[in-house]
C-alpha cells in the first residue's frame, strides 16, 4: 500500500522498478519470504501468473525472454521454491535467454545461522548464473535491478538471480526510479565485413549456420535477403529453427538431433562456414565431430555477441564481435561475386531439405507419429510449436515446417518437462496464436501439474503426448549399450485424456493414426486445454530406427 510521506517499502520499490524497465508478464510460485512484493503487484500495471510449481514458472518466463529478448520475470520463495526453479535458470544459460530470477530469503538478522529454508544464492546459483546477488538495502534496489537487466541481456544473455531477504522488503525507504534500461547492441567493424567479404568471393563451397540468440524479426529478414542475393545455403543450429523460413529456397535444414546425412555431408564439404550467434555446442556439431577442435579444416567465421565464445572451442579464421541483429543489417552492405560458384549445390540443397521432410517414414504399431505430425503442418502451419526433450522431438522437428520467426521454443539444454509451461507462458503473450505442445510420456508428467495453470488461465493450448510407456532416449541408449537388459526405463502411465478431464480441460485418445484427425478437431472444437493422449508402439523410437533394429544392431557387434 503507498504512503503519503514518499517512501516506499523494498517490495514496492522492486515491482515499480518492473514497470520502469517495461515488463508486462511475470510468473510466480507464492511465498511468505517474498509477500511484501507480491503485495506490490496487486495495483501495479503487470499481468502475474501463478503457477504450480517453480521449474514450470521459471521455464515459462524463459520462454518469455526466448520470445521478446526481454529478460522473463520470475518470482519463487526462499530454499526449495529456489531449488525448484534451477532447471529453468539452467536452461536460459544454456540457451542464452535473458531471465531474471527474484528470490525470496530469511531475513537478515537470521543469515548464516542455517535459518529455515536459507540457502547461499551466489553459491548454489553462482555457475549457472551470470550474476548471482543479495540486495541487503532498499535504497540500492533501483541501481542492482537495473544491473540485472542490463547483465541479462548484454553480450552473450543469460539468467541472473536476486535474493530478496524477507525484512529488506519490508524497510521503507525514499530513493528515486532507475531509468529504464536499453539493449546494448553490438555491431561488426568494416574491417572485418570487408573480410568477410573477401572470403566469400574467394569461397566455392560456402554455408551458413544460424543460431544463438538475440535474433529480431527484422534480422531474420536480412539474413533471408542476404540468402537470396548470395544463393547461399543456409542451416538452422539445434532447435533454433525459426530463424530461416522452409520455404526460402536456401534452406538447407536443421542441424540438430538425428539431421539429415545429406546436410552433415555438405557442411563437412564446406570450404567456408559462417556460424552466426551460435556456439555449435555438443547437438549441433554432432558431439563436436563437425569440425576439428581446436582448429577446423574449413575456413571459419565465428560471429558471436559474446567475445568469451570466440575461440573458445574453435579458433575461427575470422572472430567478429556482434550481436546478430548488428551483423545481419550489416550483411545488407556486403555484394555477391559475379560468378556464384556453388549456385547449384545451394539447390540441391534445399531439394534434399524437401525430400528429408516429405513424407513420414514406415513405423511400427498402429500409430505412426510422423504422420500425425505431417498432419499437423498442415492443418495448422502457422501454429507456435513448444516441446521438451525426448526421442519424441525427433519427429515433431523432423516434420513440422517453421516458416515464422518465434515459431518454435524448445530448450537447447535437453531438459525434460519444458514444452508445457512453455506453451502456457507463450500463450500468456500471445492470447490469438494457436500453441501446440508435443510432449512425450515422461516428458509430459514432469511438469504436467502446469496444465492445470492453463486450465485457471483459460488458456487453450493443445498438447500432444506420445506415449510409447518408456523413457524412449534412454532406453534407445540403454539398448545399444546393453541390449536385451532393460532396466529403469519402462513406464505405467495413467490415462491422460481422463487427467485432462479431471483438471477440467478437453482429453481424447488416440489407438491409430486414422484416428488422430477427429480427436484434434474435437479438442480444437473444446475451446479448452487440451490433451492428445497418442498411443504409440515401444518399438518407435525414432524416424530412422526402432528398438528392435537397435537391438539387433548392438547384438550382432558385441563389445568385448
Amino acid at each position: 500500500m503507498r504512503a503519503n510521506d514518499g517512501t516506499r517499502t523494498g517490495g514496492e520499490i522492486l515491482i515499480d522498478q518492473l514497470v520502469v524497465h517495461g515488463v508486462q508478464h511475470a510468473f510466480c510460485v507464492p511465498g511468505e519470504s517474498y509477500l511484501a512484493a507480491l503485495d506490490a503487484f496487486y495495483d501495479r500495471p503487470i499481468q502475474l501468473t501463478v503457477c504450480r510449481q517453480e521449474g514450470g514458472a521459471t521455464m515459462m518466463a524463459e520462454a518469455h525472454g526466448k520470445a521478446t529478448g526481454r529478460p522473463g520475470i520470475v518470482f519463487v520463495t526462499r530454499g526449495p521454491g529456489a531449488t525448484n526453479a534451477s532447471p529453468g535458470i539452467h536452461i536460459a544459460q544454456q540457451d542464452s535467454t535473458p531471465l531474471i530470477v527474484f528470490v525470496g530469503q530469511v531475513g537478515r538478522e537470521m543469515r548464516e545461522r542455517d535459518a529455515f529454508q536459507e540457502l547461499n544464492y551466489r553459491a548454489v546459483f553462482g555457475s549457472i548464473a551470470k550474476w548471482a546477488v543479495e540486495i541487503d538495502d532498499p535504497a540500492r534496489i533501483p541501481e542492482l535491478v537495473s544491473r540485472a537487466f542490463y547483465t541479462a541481456t548484454s553480450g552473450r544473455p543469460g539468467p541472473v538471480v536476486i535474493a530478496l531477504p524477507e525484512d529488506m522488503l519490508t524497510e521503507r525507504v525514499a530513493v528515486p526510479d532507475a531509468p529504464p534500461y536499453e539493449q546494448v547492441e553490438i555491431w561488426p567493424g568494416q574491417a572485418d565485413m570487408a573480410k568477410l567479404q573477401k572470403m566469400l568471393w574467394a569461397a566455392k563451397q560456402p554455408v551458413i549456420l544460424a543460431g544463438g540468440s538475440r535474433w529480431s524479426e527484422a534480422a531474420r529478414a536480412s539474413l533471408a535477403r542476404f540468402a537470396e542475393r548470395f544463393d547461399i545455403p543456409v542451416a538452422t543450429t539445434f532447435r533454433r529453427g525459426s530463424l530461416m523460413d522452409w520455404r526460402h529456397p536456401s534452406y538447407a535444414g536443421d542441424l540438430g538431433i538425428g539431421p539429415n546425412p545429406k546436410m552433415l555431408a555438405r557442411i563437412k564439404a564446406a570450404d567456408l562456414i559462417v556460424l552466426i550467434g551460435g556456439r555449435l555446442g555438443e547437438m549441433p556439431s554432432q558431439s563436436y565431430s563437425l569440425l576439428e577442435i581446436p582448429a577446423p579444416r574449413q575456413t571459419l567465421v565465428h560471429v558471436h555477441p559474446g567475445a568469451e565464445e570466440l575461440g573458445r572451442v574453435y579458433r575461427p579464421h575470422l572472430a567478429i564481435n556482434a550481436a546478430p541483429t548488428g551483423f545481419a543489417a550489416a550483411l545488407e552492405g556486403l555484394q555477391p561475386p559475379n560468378d556464384i560458384a556453388w549456385r547449384a549445390g545451394t539447390k540441391q540443397a534445399h531439394a534434399d531439405y524437401l525430400e528429408w521432410t516429405e513424407k513420414a517414414t514406415p513405423q511400427p504399431g498402429a500409430v505412426n507419429f510422423g504422420e500425425i505430425i505431417v498432419w499437423l503442418r498442415g492443418r495448422i502451419p502457422d501454429a507456435i510449436l513448444c516441446n521438451g526433450a525426448g526421442n519424441f522431438t525427433t519427429w515433431a522437428q523432423r516434420y513440422f515446417r517453421l516458416s515464422q520467426f518465434g515459431q518454435h521454443f524448445a530448450p537447447m539444454a535437453g531438459s525434460m518437462g519444458y514444452g508445457l509451461p512453455a506453451a502456457v507462458g507463450i500463450k500468456r503473450l500471445y492470447p490469438d496464436r494457436t500453441v501446440l505442445c508435443v510432449a512425450g510420456d515422461g516428458d509430459f508428467l514432469m511438469n504436467g501439474q502446469e496444465f492445470m495453470t492453463a486450465v485457471q488461465y483459460n488458456l487453450p493450448i493443445i498438447v500432444v503426448i506420445m506415449d510409447n510407456g518408456t523413457y524412449g532416449t534412454i532406453r534407445m541408449h540403454q539398448e545399444r549399450e546393453y541390449p536385451t537388459r532393460v532396466i529403469g526405463t519402462d513406464l505405467r502411465n495413467p490415462d491422460f485424456a481422463a487427467y485432462a478431464n479431471a483438471f477440467g480441460g478437453f482429453g481424447a485418445t488416440v489407438e491409430k493414426t486414422a484416428d488422430f484427425a477427429k480427436a484434434f478437431e474435437a479438442a480444437e472444437k473444446s475451446g479448452k486445454p487440451s490433451i492428445i493422449h497418442v498411443k504409440v508402439s515401444t518399438d518407435a523410437l525414432t524416424p530412422g530406427a526402432s528398438l528392435k533394429t537397435i537391438r539387433a544392431r548392438a547384438l550382432a557387434s558385441p563389445k568385448d
